[in-house]
């Protein structure tokens, strides 16, 4: 049966399929300032509290796929120390990184997470709201769509991202911890801003933001530039689960070898031969 785009995102607060609507302009226009100013957006409550559910349920369904990994890492999600960088360095501060992903190859085309992720509606949305051409669902079988799961005593510490924006459904909060925290625009392409990070890592707090999410709200974020984390689920809490959609503006995009490797646990031949072909966008640390 096919699962219509009215019956996941609430349409008439955000009409995303009626891109010439003044509620489109408005939605677009909210997210331009965020990610203008921030570097994040949140469109609160676009998913129905009805197909809230039914997502939901598919990550239970599926959480038995999950990789589940413990790494002391730094911000770069590298976990080896590197003579060529001081002791004091972010290079070589490592934290814990305790928490888990379903991969992109447990969710069958007919799921709802799937369904959404991939509309062309929302894929339009989203690069409006970016300020770009075109957006297209991250080509790689196991990070384009994913679900991160942090359960009780689990956090994910501060780290960039490989992609410039990641898109996030909130879709089960924890009673306690799983905080969102970011400091927007710490690094750029001519400045890596390492004093800045290595205080944050420290646990000072200048310039740092949290954010709070609510199940069914979406977040846009620059990731690539703003080092970020989600603070520790209590011991005591239910679980966090979050919906990652993963665009890229040009199609058949896939991840870097060790960072697969790293998040899911196992890497197929598609992250094998983008390896080889690979081309830098930038010169920032990964």
């Amino acid at each position: 049966m096919t699962i219509e785009l009215t019956e996941l995102v609430d349409l008439d607060r955000y009409p995303i399929d009626q891109p010439d609507s003044d509620g489109y302009a408005a939605a677009v226009e909210h997210a331009r300032t965020g990610l203008r100013a921030e570097g994040c957006a949140v469109i609160k409550d676009l998913v129905r509290p009805e197909a809230l559910e039914r997502l939901g349920k598919e990550i239970w369904d599926r959480k038995s796929t999950t990789h589940f990994s413990t790494q002391v890492i730094n911000p770069y999600f590298h976990f080896h120390h590197n003579d060529d960088w001081p002791e004091r360095h972010p290079m070589n501060t490592f934290l814990e990184r305790s928490s888990g992903f379903i991969p992109g190859d447990s969710w069958e085309d007919t799921t709802a997470m799937r369904t959404m992720f991939e509309h062309p509606d929302l894929a339009h949305f989203l690069a409006d709201c970016l300020e770009i051409d075109e957006l297209h669902p991250y080509a790689d079988p196991l990070a384009g769509l994913t679900a991160n799961i942090l359960d009780p005593d689990q956090q994910f510490t501060w780290h960039f991202d490989t992609n410039e924006f990641a898109v996030t459904v909130l879709v089960e909060e924890a009673d306690e911890g799983g905080l969102f925290e970011y400091v927007p625009a710490i690094r750029s392409d001519g400045d890596e801003g390492f004093d800045h990070i290595q205080d944050v890592l420290e646990g000072g707090r200048e310039g740092v933001r949290t954010l709070d999410l609510k199940p069914g709200d979406m977040q846009i974020f620059r990731g690539r530039y703003s080092l970020h984390s989600v603070s520790r689920v209590a011991a005591d809490s239910k679980p966090r689960h979050a919906a990652i959609f993963a665009y890229t503006e040009k199609p058949g995009v896939i991840g870097r070898l060790e960072r697969t490797e790293q998040l899911f646990g196992r890497v197929l031949q598609a992250h094998i031969d983008a390896e080889e072909a690979r081309v830098r966008t930038d010169a920032l640390i990964d």
